[in-house]
Parts: C-alpha cells; sequence; structure tokens
C-alpha cells in the first residue's frame, strides 16, 4: 500500500518527517497540501484514522482561523469544510500508510506506521 505525506515544504517538520521516511526506504507519495488542498472526505477519514476530532487538527494560531470565528464549540462538519478551503488551517505533516495515520510532531511520530 502507497505512503502518503501532506507536505509543506516551507515547515522544517514536514522537512524531516520527509528525511525519516527516505531514511527508511520508504517512498511516500508527496501531496503538497497546500496546493493541492483535500476534501472534507478526506479529511475526515484522516481524523478517523488519527482517532482524534477534527478540532484537534487545526492549526489555530492562524489568522484565518480567529478571521472565521472556528472554537473548540464549532460543529465537526464545519472544521472540516474550513480545514478544505483553507489548507493551511490543517496541521502538519500528516503520514498515511497501510490505513493508518499519525502526525509527524515529532517526526519520530512516523516510525509507529512503519515498524
Amino acid at each position: 500500500m502507497t505512503t502518503i505525506i501532506w507536505h509543506n515544504p516551507r515547515c522544517s517538520k514536514s522537512r524531516l518527517t520527509l528525511a525519516l521516511l527516505e531514511a527508511q526506504h520508504i517512498k511516500a507519495t508527496v501531496r503538497l497540501y497546500l496546493e493541492d488542498a483535500p476534501s472534507s472526505a478526506e479529511i475526515r477519514s484522516v481524523v478517523e484514522q488519527l482517532g482524534i476530532r477534527p478540532w484537534e487538527l487545526l492549526r489555530r494560531g492562524e489568522k484565518i482561523f480567529k478571521e472565521l470565528g472556528l472554537s473548540n464549540e464549532s460543529d465537526d462538519a464545519a472544521l472540516l469544510d474550513a480545514m478544505s478551503q483553507y489548507p493551511i488551517l490543517i496541521e502538519r505533516p500528516v503520514v498515511i500508510h497501510q490505513g493508518r495515520a499519525t502526525l509527524g510532531r515529532p517526526p519520530e511520530n512516523v516510525l509507529t506506521l512503519i515498524d
């Protein structure tokens, strides 16, 4: 099964996670998610694989987060839609491998998927 990384090359954690995958001889499909935004359904699937709520995948320090007035009380569907419309809101990097997912924060988290 394919390994996919939702990658932002400007993010140090994302670069380190990709390098760690490469060091483990894992050829990941790189998705530049800021340019190729995932759909709400794709984000929902990742959230389920992570075992978290959409709120926990949000980058709450982003300007657009505040502008949209999102909060922990926001409906999950609204949070998923916001992340799909404004992918900068998605915490990164996300690594998906064999039907499971993890956040590369810290990058070593990826090792739990490939061991």
